[in-house]
């Protein structure tokens, strides 16, 4: 569905050359559901815009959903679809209206565009809203008809940006099955961005990790765990100007690697977590220095990251998901 080589897109800011994306190859393949991570600045939005035909590449060749991205970008308009993160629907429109609208863009007749919507309004539990304005709809509503917007001229490829952002978890959940439905009832193949590791994780076949305007991993989330390797121990100094002596003892473990620093939490990996861990509370208890929080787990795919960027994705501007369900799903 999606095959690009050498994509570059170069910017000029103050009579400087900047090189947002300096060569990205990727491969998406029917029916897969994609997850493509980045820090903020590492080209993933730029990529991104490229694909969807918002930006013309620099340099580079593509084929997206069977269409050269330079050469007929049209073509890729018509067979994909495409759902922003900030949404694409009036707030005082009717939502059965947006979704006709939209597909009458597409040549479809107005009698066609009003039966698939209503079928896409069934589909994504939009029932009894097709009279309703985007306005008076919770959080996750709204995503879903955005997503009914992008399906409704049935294309076998679509982008998500950011599906979830600003949902509460209840929403999320709901709108992770319907993005899953789409894979599995409909056979779309789905190219998706985010912000949330846990969403990646549970919803993606593969995952492509982007930094420096540069692929830097690609796989399951199960082969990029593993590529880890140990478990990793996170200590929380009580005093963050001791962070850098709990890094020291830290990678004094036997098979350690140099940990990071992240304020006053250290983070490390080391073969076996559990002897690890009582090992290196004697010595934190021996160096006299108080901590606030000490665990061992297994790898997850924030670790990934971490290791690949030198940067957390929690870092980079992800939105925090709020604890408390604010706008549940009807």
């Amino acid at each position: 569905m999606i095959h690009a080589r050498g994509l570059v897109r170069t910017f000029r800011k103050k009579q400087q050359e900047v090189h947002a994306v300096a060569g990205v190859d990727l491969d998406v393949e029917a029916g897969e559901i994609v997850g493509f991570l980045g820090p903020n600045g590492a080209g993933k939005t730029t990529t991104l815009r490229m694909l969807t035909t918002l930006l013309v590449p620099t340099a580079g060749t593509a084929t997206v959903a069977g269409c050269d991205l330079v050469g007929d970008p049209v073509g890729v308009r018509r067979r994909i679809g495409y759902v922003s993160q900030s949404g694409s629907t009036a707030p005082e429109a009717r939502a059965g209206e947006e979704v006709v609208d939209h597909a009458r863009l597409y040549g479809i007749s107005t009698a066609e565009a009003t039966a698939r919507g209503k079928q896409l309004f069934r589909e994504l539990d939009l029932d009894g809203l097709w009279e309703r304005q985007p306005k008076t709809m919770s959080g996750g509503q709204r995503r879903r008809l955005d997503i009914a917007l992008g399906l409704v001229h049935v294309p076998g490829l679509v982008f998500l940006d950011e599906p979830t952002t600003g949902l509460d978890p209840q929403a999320r959940a709901n709108l992770w099955q319907h993005i899953r439905a789409l894979r599995e009832e409909r056979g779309t193949t789905v190219f998706l961005t985010t912000h949330y590791l846990d969403e990646a994780d549970a919803l993606c076949d593969r995952i492509l990790v982007i930094d420096a305007g540069r692929i830097v991993a690609s796989g399951t989330p199960d082969q990029l765990k593993s590529e880890v390797g140990g478990d990793v121990l996170t200590v929380t100094a009580e005093r963050p100007d001791q962070a850098g002596e709990v890094a020291r003892l830290m990678a004094a473990l036997p098979g350690a690697e140099a940990p990071q620093i992240l304020d006053a939490q250290v983070v490390g990996r080391v073969p076996a977590g559990g002897s690890a861990l009582v090992a290196l509370v004697r010595e934190l208890d021996a160096a006299g220095i108080a901590v606030a929080g000490i665990e061992s787990r297994r790898p997850s795919l924030d670790d990934v990251f971490l290791g690949l960027t030198g940067r957390s994705l929690r870092e980079t501007g992800a939105p925090a998901v709020p604890t408390q369900p604010q706008e549940a799903l009807r």
